[in-house]
């Protein structure tokens, strides 16, 4: 969880949480993800962009769905208990018994070509969703403290171990994303070095050339 401020406005009551949780996963036909940066970014402006992807980023190495790890902590966040159970519950009641209802649709129907064309449609639509959030959060990778370079080659090599070679999602987690969380340890430890060696030096030389 970040420790920055949050920006523009926070919700006002668990009621609220469930209320803008349980607009954002009714529109989330193909995944939630997409929406909620809208929703929680854009139109509530509850969190910042960087602030989005820091929440995400935890969310989607603990166990569980991402989005379900998010509404869990961003509720907690605001309102302990109450909050987390209130956003986990606008996430998932309603959307819970649109899916049985098609759930049960769908065992009559599944065999039907045009039940078949259809969800292989939205596979494709879906996969345009989360392409496009991607794109809305490479901006945020210009404050990220590994620096733009690193960050594509471990999104590189993310792909290539899980996309193409199939490589366990836990395995490349651990490996690769304990490597990146130490190079950004490090760089942030260096620049924390730095600005208090530059503020030990300001007091120590008020004139800034030398003299004392």
């Amino acid at each position: 969880m970040t420790s920055q401020p949050l920006v523009g406005r926070r919700p006002q009551s668990p009621g609220e949480l469930f209320r803008v949780f349980n607009r954002l996963a009714l529109q989330g036909f193909g995944g939630v993800l997409p929406i909620a940066h809208r929703e929680l970014v854009e139109r509530e402006q509850w969190l910042s962009a960087q602030q989005f992807v820091e929440l995400l980023a935890l969310g989607q190495v603990l166990p569980g769905p991402n989005i379900i790890n998010m509404s869990i902590i961003f509720g907690d966040r605001h309102f302990g208990w109450r909050g987390a159970l209130a956003a986990t519950a606008g996430l998932l009641t309603v959307p819970l018994a649109i899916v049985l209802l098609l759930a049960l649709l769908y065992q009559q129907f599944a065999s039907q070509a045009l039940v078949t064309s259809a969800l292989r449609g939205m596979g494709v639509v879906a996969a345009g969703l989360v392409i496009a959030t991607a794109v809305k959060l490479l901006a945020t990778l210009e404050k990220n403290p590994l620096g733009k370079p690193l960050c594509y080659a471990f999104g590189a090599a993310t792909l290539v171990m899980v996309g193409l070679l199939r490589w366990p999602m836990v395995g490349v987690v651990l490996g690769l994303g304990a490597v990146a969380m130490g190079l950004a340890w490090r760089r942030l430890a260096k620049a924390d070095k730095a600005a208090a060696d530059s503020r030990g030096n300001g007091h120590g030389d008020p004139h800034g050339d030398g003299r004392s």
